[in-house]
């Protein structure tokens, strides 16, 4: 099964002068599939940086990667060189077609910085789906994606991309929520007990009664790719609960 990663590169971002688009925008388009995100890392232009976050997100076995930000032709844009490095030992090579394009659109002597968007990491293949100037992301062995730092030009070519390599998850996952008014810590020897083979989401709250009184409750959320698993934990929970006279709801 593949783990989904965002990396968003843009000090503007983290320094305030532009909001982030790309986590939600990615979230949303993987859950649409029947994926979701396993990580996302917002990191400042600094290739050191760059570097050691690829290096740990390879790592990860099945890991995909979509990378946003840093292919323009600025002294600041290092996302192809690090790629190079960590991807292909550092082998780089102009991409014949994407620099054709570059020239095309262009001209040759207005693409003196222009044509180093095409300079990629050797066996790179293009993505091509920019609306907005046509300029080409490109992708590494079909798990490591990179665009551009505008949602404009970047979100189409994610799609592309998906569209391509992940457009469905046949590996269906059955789960099950519910609401308990109770606090977080009271459900924990439940969930000491759960197999390994269910996921655990456990999102606690506290919220204001109608007299303003705190009240503490917990929206438990379980997975399996099994349905017989599923219910027989939500089962045993309802179980406890019921034990304990807490009020619940059940939200799936």
């Amino acid at each position: 099964m593949p783990k989904f990663f965002a990396l968003i590169i843009g000090s503007e971002i983290l320094q305030g002068r532009r909001e982030d688009k790309h986590f939600t925008f990615l979230r949303d388009e993987l859950s649409r599939r029947g994926w979701h995100l396993s990580g996302a890392y917002i990191i400042e232009d600094d290739k050191g940086l760059m570097e050691s976050t690829l290096k740990l997100i390879q790592a990860i076995p099945n890991s995909v990667i979509f990378s946003f930000g840093g292919i323009g032709a600025t002294p600041d844009d290092y996302t192809r060189e690090i790629a190079g490095q960590i991807f292909r030992n550092g082998e780089m090579e102009f991409h014949n077609e994407f620099r054709e394009k570059i020239f095309k659109k262009f001209g040759v002597e207005n693409s003196k910085h222009r044509v180093n968007m095409s300079y990629l990491p050797k066996d790179s293949q293009l993505l091509y789906d920019n609306p907005v100037n046509g300029m080409c992301g490109f992708k590494i062995d079909n798990r490591f994606f990179f665009v551009p730092g505008f949602p404009e030009m970047a979100h189409p070519m994610i799609r592309e991309a998906l569209n391509l390599h992940f457009p469905v998850n046949d590996h269906k996952l059955f789960s099950l929520s519910l609401r308990v008014f109770a606090p977080e810590n009271a459900l924990i020897d439940w969930m000491n007990q759960l197999p390994d083979e269910v996921t655990l989401s456990s999102l606690p709250k506290i919220e204001k009664d109608e007299a303003g009184h705190l009240k503490p409750n917990v929206e438990i959320k379980i997975d399996a790719k099994e349905q017989e698993v599923v219910e027989r934990e939500m089962n045993r929970l309802l179980a406890y609960i019921q034990e304990c006279e807490f009020n619940y709801t059940i939200l799936s």
